[in-house]
């Protein structure tokens, strides 16, 4: 039995620190992901696997593992959605990237975002030129949504096709 408490104790450790990595390393991380986040992810994962569950590498010291981080998770957002001072503490605010067609380069370079992905992100919601953006956003999920610059204020929405093959029976 103490084994366990020391794999809850060691999980609840790791999982409060991976929350403070993220916020210190910035909410772009959690949808940008290319090849190198996706590494970078894998090898966290797998470093952080021996920290959780020390020796006990068996079926039972996983699953307990497991089991504490979905549990603090359901807690955390549960203090998020009851307490927004503590929900404002864990979540970033949105940022204005782009306003009226100027865009705000003490923001870009501060939260690291190339003109290559916000090229990236207009091409996306049907846009070529700054100049057609009424206003960018970095969202606190990470995704960057754009506004563009039609008179109606509508905001422009580019989804990607899937492709279902028709299956013959």
């Amino acid at each position: 039995m103490n084994i366990y408490i020391d794999i809850i104790l060691r999980s609840v450790s790791v999982y409060l620190f991976m929350i403070i990595a993220l916020r210190i390393f910035g909410k772009k991380e959690l949808s940008q992901l290319n090849t190198a986040d996706v590494i970078l992810i894998l090898l966290i994962s797998n470093s952080v696997q021996n920290a959780m569950v020390g020796t006990d590498t068996t079926l039972w010291g996983g699953l307990a593992a497991a089991t504490v981080l979905f549990f603090i998770n359901f807690v955390l957002k549960k203090l998020m959605y009851k307490y927004k001072g503590f929900s404002d503490f864990m979540k970033e605010k949105p940022e204005i990237l782009i306003h009226n067609g100027n865009l705000d380069f003490k923001s870009l370079s501060r939260l690291n975002i190339t003109a290559d992905e916000l090229k990236e992100a207009m091409r996306e919601h049907g846009l070529e030129y700054f100049k057609d953006v009424k206003l960018a956003m970095l969202e606190i999920d990470g995704n960057i949504s754009i506004i563009s610059g039609d008179r109606d204020l509508k905001q422009t929405q580019y989804k990607r096709k899937i492709r279902r093959k028709k299956i013959l029976v």
